[in-house]
């Protein structure tokens, strides 16, 4: 098969298109004939050497892919020919990948492979993080930071779909177009001073929840623009920069900072997967959500696709086509 390879932890220049063995999928894994493979920050990081999980060199990245089921383990619900949606950890980036069962799904046929090539990493971590992590109720108000991206456009989604209003801020034209198309009903510049307009937007009173895929400066305005008893839920750190904050400002206003690390969680809670699936699927049969794509890459470009994820010039969820 073939398969983008990193030998040496160069960033995305190192990405190497070779040719390489099929894998085999272990007693729990599903092996799934690639179709489109997501592009994730985690990706970005682990061809820098950066990211918390350190595989052996060389390796193939790509955490996410979409594709057909070639074969599937005894008492799956899966079978070959399935079209599904699959996390996969690494090994995406290649014609061939295996995926554990749990973490693999059947997808509609209205859903086009491109669509759900992010759609477990950024839907999955939106409705763990809203509904189970920051227990989002109908009437409520999210604002979503760095919501032109992948986690943020479904964030917005999964948002609209507990019943919730949504401010969006994004830091670019692009970005911002991204946001609105998703569906948020007020969008905000991140590149200036956006907390007095949440302020103004909700009366002087802040919002119930934060989404913070970003980190760095933007945490500490999130963390500003909290309603009394409101939840700031910490995603990841976009801007690279971890951010700190000092314990009396959650107490003296009553807020919390909540941890949202789906991966953790799952490894502890296998069943939950399957019921955060249920749930999106009926949202997508709902019309309540639907994943958004922003830039699209053939596999020859997988390289490209991660240097504009470093960039800041991705939209949405970047996908590469692995199967044309």
């Amino acid at each position: 098969m073939r398969a983008q390879q990193i030998s040496e932890l160069g960033g995305p220049d190192s990405l190497t298109l070779v040719d390489l063995p099929d894998p085999v999928a272990d007693a729990g894994s599903v092996l799934i004939e690639v179709h489109a493979a997501g592009v994730s920050f985690p990706d970005l990081l682990l061809s820098q050497g950066l990211y918390q999980m350190k595989p052996e060199l060389p390796f193939v990245p790509g955490v996410d892919v979409s594709g057909v089921v070639i074969t599937a383990p005894e008492g799956s619900d899966l079978k070959p020919g399935d079209r599904v949606a699959a996390m996969t950890g690494l090994g995406g980036f290649a014609e061939l990948a295996a995926a554990p069962a749990m973490l693999t799904f059947a997808i509609p046929d209205s859903l086009s492979f491109e669509a759900a090539a992010g759609f477990v990493m950024n839907h999955h971590t939106a409705v763990f993080a809203l509904q189970r992590r920051g227990a989002v109720q109908t009437g409520e108000t999210v604002l979503i930071l760095g919501a032109g991206g992948g986690v943020g456009t479904a964030a917005i989604q999964v948002s609209h779909a507990l019943g919730a209003k949504v401010i969006a801020v994004a830091s670019s034209d692009a970005t911002r177009a991204a946001a609105a198309a998703a569906g948020a009903e007020t969008v905000l510049d991140g590149a200036g001073d956006w907390g007095p307009e949440v302020k103004e937007l909700t009366g002087g009173r802040g919002v119930d929840v934060v989404v913070d895929p970003v980190g760095g400066e933007a945490f500490t305005a999130g963390l500003r623009s909290l309603a009394p008893e409101g939840r700031l839920l910490v995603i990841g750190f976009a801007a690279g920069a971890i951010p700190e904050i000092a314990a009396n400002r959650i107490l003296l206003r009553n807020v919390s900072v909540v941890g949202v690390n789906w991966g953790g969680f799952i490894a502890g809670h296998p069943s939950y997967p399957a019921e955060a699936a249920a749930q999106l699927a009926e949202w997508l049969e709902q019309d309540l959500i639907r994943p958004e794509v922003g830039l699209s890459y053939s596999f020859d470009d997988s390289a490209q696709a991660l240097r504009d994820l470093g960039d800041r010039k991705a939209v949405a969820k970047s996908v590469i086509r692995v199967k044309t």
